[in-house]
């Protein structure tokens, strides 16, 4: 089995995400499906089905996040260098094509957020960079073809 990298915040995100599936979503949903199933016939019962399908949707949730946790390894920025493109790193990257100038946070596939910069060592840049240095050109496959970037910093 291969660890799952966290942050101790990451981590303690994840589990309270957990706790709230299983001790607030998990039982509205289950409500839900009793409810729906005393309206009768439950062949043609789309309410049923429907709840059915969410409470199985949020089940496979939990036990992927369950699995997940049990793999759980605390990473902390302390241990990571700069000397490379690591997990935890923040790198930035100059886009050779259009002179843009990025930063990116790389975390663990469960915490990464486009949104905050933060990417994913599993994704095609994350995969890219890692083990990069200042100045070298990363190519990343794209769907609108091979995007370069030079490594202009690696910070924690």
């Amino acid at each position: 089995m291969t660890p799952e990298y966290f942050t101790k915040e990451g981590l303690e995100n994840a589990k309270k995400k957990l706790h709230d599936m299983k001790y607030n979503k998990r039982p509205i949903i289950s409500q839900k499906v009793a409810s729906a199933r005393e309206h009768g016939d439950l062949k043609e019962n789309a309410e049923y089905h429907a709840a059915r399908e969410e409470l199985s949707m949020i089940e496979s949730k939990i036990q992927e996040l369950q699995g997940r946790l049990s793999r759980a390894r605390i990473i902390s920025e302390d241990e990571i260098g700069t000397d490379r493109v690591y997990i935890l790193t923040t790198v930035k990257l100059k886009d050779l094509k259009f002179d843009d100038i990025l930063e990116y946070k790389l975390v663990s596939a469960s915490e990464a957020d486009f949104k905050e910069n933060k990417i994913s060592v599993d994704s095609p840049i994350g995969k890219s960079l890692i083990g990069k240095v200042i100045g070298d050109i990363v190519e990343v496959p794209a769907p609108a073809g091979v995007m370069q970037y030079e490594v202009l910093e690696i910070n924690r």
